[in-house]
């Protein structure tokens, strides 16, 4: 079985890795999901869940932890592992974490999934903001509490932004409905298309991360859809991971 997997490591925190994985190939439209929602084969998705791990495994993820995403901002602190076919998640869209070989999932199908590290490689984060979380500007807010939370300073912050809806696709054609006018300088008017990775980098660079230190992986899961779940694609019910971990090792 092959798997697309994108590694990303963030200069200098050699023991915090992030994975972003995609499809897997093969004839099956669902190969690689990982999410269990209704309607969903269970066995198919827990075999793409233990493909995942068990290509983890060596390099020091040990379990994982995951929420019930609803779009909002809720944000859970050390939460508990849940294992590869967990129940009653709680509701959240986002994560952090001091825990060693813990690995924070997020799942995603167009939404930017976006992993955080502290330099010093002892607490991570991993949130998930749809169109409506950049509304709300979650991933500044997120990491203001991540810093408040353990005490840490926004400067000594790294983040990485995963596959997700590009510029050339995130079409709004009822912008004037759902964003509020200060949202307008990230839209093209003449496509009617909004920037949400640039928007997402300024929301975070507002949360005092420096510029340097915020990356992306400019990869549209609309555009490349052979390789990446996307629910603009007739609605893909399809979800693939984006996970972040520190190896205690």
């Amino acid at each position: 079985m092959k798997a697309c997997f994108l590694d990303f490591a963030f200069p200098g925190i050699a023991n915090v890795h992030c994975v972003f994985t995609g499809r897997f190939e093969g004839a099956a439209p669902l190969a690689g999901n990982i999410s269990f929602r209704a309607g969903q084969d269970r066995a198919k998705v827990l075999a793409a869940r233990e493909h995942i791990v068990a290509r983890l495994v060596p390099r020091g993820l040990a379990n994982l932890a995951e929420a019930h995403q609803v779009h909002g901002d809720e944000l859970l602190v050390e939460p508990a592992a849940t294992g590869l076919e967990p129940a009653d998640l709680p509701k959240a869209d986002g994560m952090m974490s001091r825990q060693k070989n813990l690995g924070l999932v997020i799942k995603t199908a167009d939404c930017q999934p976006i992993l955080v590290a502290h330099s010093a490689g002892g607490h991570i984060m991993a949130i998930h903001a749809g169109w409506r979380g950049n509304r709300a500007n979650f991933p500044q807010r997120a990491v203001e509490r991540f810093c408040a939370t353990y005490k840490l300073e926004a400067r000594d912050v790294f983040a990485v932004r995963g596959p997700s809806l590009g510029p050339a696709n995130a079409r709004f054609v009822n912008f004037e409905k759902e964003w509020p006018e200060e949202f307008r300088p990230w839209l093209d008017e003449q496509n009617r298309c909004m920037d949400l990775w640039n928007l997402t980098r300024e929301q975070l660079q507002a949360a005092g991360i420096p510029a340097r230190q915020i990356f992306g992986l400019d990869i549209c899961t609309l555009a490349n859809r052979e390789q990446f779940f996307s629910y603009r694609d007739n609605k893909c019910p399809g979800r693939q991971a984006s996970i972040i971990w520190i190896d205690g090792k």
